[in-house]
């Protein structure tokens, strides 16, 4: 969800009104992906390099996070959305995660829609942690195989994105399911994300839909 901050810019805006716009895009692209009857959504909504941003920014953020698990988390229940938090948990508050952990508590039932938010996420320290957890589980004698770190990542259990959109015109991936997007289809368009419209993503899912996906065959 790239572009908050360019967005409030060009606009005279001071940063976090671009990232109180973009937490308002998130309620929206979530309801068109239901209306679509996609099954996952995965959003990348703090990497753990954006803890180099001002102090300021990033207590905006966490108090962003933080309202949507305590506050709006009662609508995602409404909603019959399950929210999973991937990412690092050990390096956020401990209201943080305690929040986090009663948010996924309540809504670990629904299977029709499931919101992946990754905070404090890195792609590639995500597979460290995967490989430390079977370490830790079996010992350093079991065979590391591809299936074996596949159930030990954050989104164990879960299919591997079909398509995966980045938006404000970057043109990179930015460590964003490193393990997982090997062969996603990629998207880039150059609207930021608080500005990213219906028609914007009715057009990137009928772009998505004429690919043909071959997977090495």
């Amino acid at each position: 969800m790239d572009g908050n901050r360019r967005w409030a810019r060009v606009r005279g805006l001071a940063p976090f009104e671009g990232h109180r716009a973009g937490y308002k895009k998130v309620k929206e692209v979530t309801e068109w992906c239901r209306e679509n009857g996609i099954k996952i959504l995965t959003l990348f909504a703090f990497s753990t390099e954006n803890w180099n941003r001002s102090e300021k920014e990033v207590k905006y953020l966490m108090h962003l996070f933080y309202f949507m698990l305590t506050k709006d988390i009662k609508n995602i229940h409404k909603n019959k959305i399950h929210l999973n938090i991937i990412g690092r948990r050990d390096g956020l508050s401990h209201s943080i995660q305690k929040a986090i952990q009663k948010a996924e508590e309540l809504t670990k039932g629904y299977t029709n829609f499931t919101l992946n938010l990754a905070i404090n996420y890195s792609g590639r320290l995500e597979i460290v942690d995967a490989v430390k957890k079977i370490i830790r589980q079996a010992g350093n004698h079991q065979e590391i195989t591809e299936d074996l770190i596949s159930k030990n990542i954050y989104t164990a259990g879960q299919p591997d994105p079909d398509l995966i959109i980045r938006t404000s015109g970057e043109q990179r991936l930015s460590g964003f399911l490193t393990w997982q997007g090997v062969y996603s289809e990629l998207y880039f368009t150059k609207s930021h994300w608080p500005e990213f419209s219906k028609k914007d993503f009715d057009e990137t899912l009928a772009d998505f839909t004429s690919r043909k996906r071959r997977f090495g065959k």
